[in-house]
């Protein structure tokens, strides 16, 4: 079964073409390891939270917008090898990110139930 990393981020509003400049770069790397899809969602219907929320999650500010965003590999192993290959790409270390990385949440999920055009059942 496929295996997804999720990722939540809080992204200044003036730099969203580059987020997606970014995402379109990060898109042919993820690709070429073995991504099976990848998905990036910018933030316009994050409704505040008392207790918690999106945007408390990574301590939003009000000139920000919320990014929630995965990417499905084929397995454990696959997305496993390809963290592995980020590490290891020098290209991936020299990448300008912006939005402040500490304040990105993340992690990896095995999927208990699908429902989309390639699930079977």
């Amino acid at each position: 079964m496929a295996y997804v990393d999720g990722f939540l981020a809080a992204v200044p509003k003036e730099n969203k073409k580059a987020y997606v400049d970014l995402s379109a770069w990060a898109a042919k790397k993820f690709r070429a390891w073995g991504a099976l899809d990848y998905v990036e969602c910018w933030g316009d219907d994050i409704p505040d939270g008392e207790v918690t929320s999106f945007a408390m999650a990574v301590q939003a500010k009000e000139d920000e917008v919320v990014v929630f965003s995965w990417i499905v590999w084929p397995d454990k192993a696959a997305r496993d090898a390809a963290r592995d290959n980020m590490i290891n790409d020098p290209e991936m270390g020299e990448m300008a990110i912006p939005f402040d990385m500490k304040r990105l949440i993340y992690g990896g999920f095995s999927p208990v139930f699908e429902m989309n055009a390639r699930a079977s059942g």
